[in-house]
């Protein structure tokens, strides 16, 4: 099962290509931020804010409050950890491939 998961976004990586670390639950990703950028703001005015992460993108904005009653709903569904873990694994396949990619020819 796929589900969105409230992260906050704790870094801009590369404003170039919208690229921020998201930290959910512990667990900090790169991930695609364009979706909730918006007209006239920066990558980096979305620093501090929560979003709703699926697959690598930022899909919304949430409120701090909206983001900890659904991380809590999670949590007692039982599927927090599971996509959090999901996240960890996808990270550690995005850090080998780019290991990949520096050391081949």
């Amino acid at each position: 099962m796929c589900l969105g998961i409230p992260g906050q976004i704790v870094e801009v990586t590369d404003a170039a290509n919208d690229l921020a670390l998201v930290n959910v639950g512990g667990v900090r990703r790169v991930i695609n931020i364009a979706f909730v950028i918006g007209e006239g703001r920066t990558a980096n005015s979305c620093v501090g804010e929560w979003v709703l992460v699926h697959v690598g993108f930022a899909m919304s904005r949430l409120d701090e409050q909206e983001a900890a009653r659904t991380l809590a709903l999670l949590h007692e569904l039982g599927v927090a950890q599971g996509e959090m873990d999901d996240m960890a694994k996808v990270g550690e396949l995005q850090d080998e491939l780019r290991e990949e990619l520096r050391s081949a020819p």
